[in-house]
């Protein structure tokens, strides 16, 4: 497995943020979806990794400066054919590896609050994230959950 930036204009890429779409449609209200479009991912402010396993792509992660100390973990995705194989954690030990690089002192994170992310909330406490208010322009919203993980 390799991890490199992603190519947005990937076809595989393109299918792997639908289907995080969609799956963001299936389990919350439009409220309460945060995930970036791809015209969001193009933002200069964002900077997103894939995982591969030979031509296969595995998932994909962002990271989305805030300010000079903060970033936002973004994009966080699994392809449906690759869960429970440490894919994930994979792209979240790189992403903080590469947070930590560009000398960020905290990476914050907001996922759903619904039994469908309870997964990804294991994956971020197992990684040392803990609970913190809305962050950025978030707002208290019962169907999200932010954490946090000071990187220093």
């Amino acid at each position: 497995m390799h991890i490199r930036r992603a190519d947005l204009d990937d076809p595989a890429f393109a299918a792997l943020m639908e289907e995080h779409r969609a799956a963001m449609q299936a389990t919350a209200p439009p409220e309460s979806q945060h995930a970036l479009d791809l015209a969001g991912l193009r933002d200069p402010s964002v900077r997103v990794w894939t995982l591969h396993d030979g031509d296969a792509l595995l998932g994909c992660g962002a990271l989305q400066h805030l300010d000079a100390g903060h970033v936002e973990i973004k994009a966080m995705r699994t392809a449906r054919a690759h869960l429970r194989k440490g894919v994930a954690r994979a792209i979240l030990d790189h992403l903080l590896a590469e947070a930590r690089a560009a000398g960020y002192a905290r990476a914050s994170l907001e996922t759903g609050s619904m039994a469908y992310f309870a997964p990804a909330r294991h994956l971020y406490a197992a990684a040392g994230f803990t609970p913190c208010g809305p962050f950025a322009d978030y707002v208290y919203d019962p169907n999200s959950v932010h954490l946090t993980l000071a990187l220093a």
